[in-house]
């Protein structure tokens, strides 16, 4: 792939990066720029989420599904856009809840960069997307390496929080639980934070009271949200 992997990350994503359904992503992605269509987010940002929270340090892994595809949403964070950016709208539900789960008072900028910092990784389950069309690149080969992601923070001895927002998040609950000695982790599913569901159940789930609560009692620091 053309965004290097960070060295924490390359002993679980190289095996999976050196496949041929990788070297066909990455061709793919660059026939895609080469005519022309506006890939988001940009070079040097697909991989943000693992240059900024390295494996080891992973505390909580909040699962999306793919970036933003509108113009300077996207930047490697799930659920995340650069301050200055129109909050989206699951963006502002998730600070709804976190507001009523902890008292935090929505943030009027939407960079997610501090939770990523301390040990959240904001991973989605497709990595890219063309501009405008949601979704547009799912099954292109995204998943075996997020797949990869997951599988080498659950396989860790070290208690993590898995917090998986929506159907295609929960997907990921399967490769946790594959592994046997995963039974450490703490599993949080909800509905996803869009208007369309977020009255579904996930507005009073309180995902990030019930995720610092576990990482006390494993002895970790908490999240400050």
């Amino acid at each position: 792939m053309s965004d290097s992997v960070p060295a924490s990350w390359s002993a679980a994503l190289d095996p999976v990066l050196a496949s041929e359904e990788a070297r066909r992503l990455d061709a793919w992605l660059k026939g895609e720029e080469a005519a022309g269509r506006t890939v988001y987010p940009p070079r040097g940002q697909r991989l943000a989420a693992l240059a900024l929270t390295p494996l080891d340090e992973v505390k909580i892994v909040i699962l999306g599904q793919d970036p933003y595809h509108g113009p300077g949403q996207a930047h490697g964070l799930a659920f995340s856009v650069p301050d200055g950016v129109r909050l989206p709208p699951s963006l502002r539900n998730i600070y709804k809840e976190l507001a009523s789960d902890l008292g935090v008072e929505p943030r009027t900028g939407g960079d997610l960069t501090r939770w990523a910092q301390q040990g959240v990784l904001l991973l989605n389950n497709t990595l890219t997307v063309e501009a405008a069309r949601a979704g547009s690149h799912a099954k292109r080969g995204w998943d075996a390496i997020t797949d990869a992601c997951v599988e080498a923070v659950a396989a860790s001895d070290t208690p993590s929080v898995f917090i998986l927002w929506g159907s295609h998040a929960q997907q990921k609950a399967r490769r946790i639980a594959a592994l046997g000695s995963s039974s450490h982790h703490l599993v949080i599913e909800s509905p996803h934070p869009s208007p369309l569901s977020a009255h579904r159940g996930f507005f009073g789930s309180r995902p990030f009271s019930r995720a610092n609560a576990f990482l006390r009692e494993n002895g970790r620091d908490p999240i400050d949200w």
